[in-house]
């Protein structure tokens, strides 16, 4: 059982005028192949999450710049602990895919003035040292949040 989200329509972008568009965007930075590999983890359950909307919006657009993408799907992740030696398949899931990665981007909404519990369920997954690396390290991270009609950015300074 994978826990990855089909990515709905990923060539739909209305709003994107696609002549502003540079097909060359990365030329010099380096060779293009392999793709950039990025993990994109949000922070809600909800049937309509925004912060999942927001993560297929991220991966719509890194794809369409040249990347390859994984959306982590958090819906079976237990709590940090809840499993002894967190040996349960959406972990072992999560760290393979943060590993597999070159970049991630998270998307958690507010909620009291922080990320979600499952946004942080996530993170604390991804243990500080895994056969000796660290998932994380030397990674790109772009994070984002989902606010209604909140003005603060309480869950990126997170």
């Amino acid at each position: 059982m994978s826990r990855l989200r089909i990515l709905p329509e990923p060539d739909h972008m209305p709003a994107l005028d696609r002549a502003m568009i540079r097909p060359d965007l990365a030329a010099g930075l380096g060779a293009l192949e392999p793709k950039p590999r990025i993990l994109l983890l949000y922070g809600s359950l909800r049937e309509r999450s925004f912060s999942r909307f927001a993560v297929e919006e991220a991966a719509r657009l890194l794809i369409l710049f040249g990347a390859e993408v994984r959306i982590f799907d958090p819906a079976d992740l237990p709590l940090p602990d809840q499993i002894k030696d967190d040996d349960h398949p959406a972990v072992h899931e999560l760290r393979e895919h943060a590993l597999w990665s070159e970049g991630m981007v998270w998307c958690s909404p507010e909620r009291h003035g922080q990320i979600t519990g499952i946004m942080k369920a996530q993170i604390d997954h991804l243990p500080l040292e895994f056969g000796g690396m660290r998932p994380t390290q030397g990674r790109t991270l772009a994070v984002m949040q989902v606010s209604g009609g909140s003005q603060s950015f309480n869950a990126v300074n997170t």
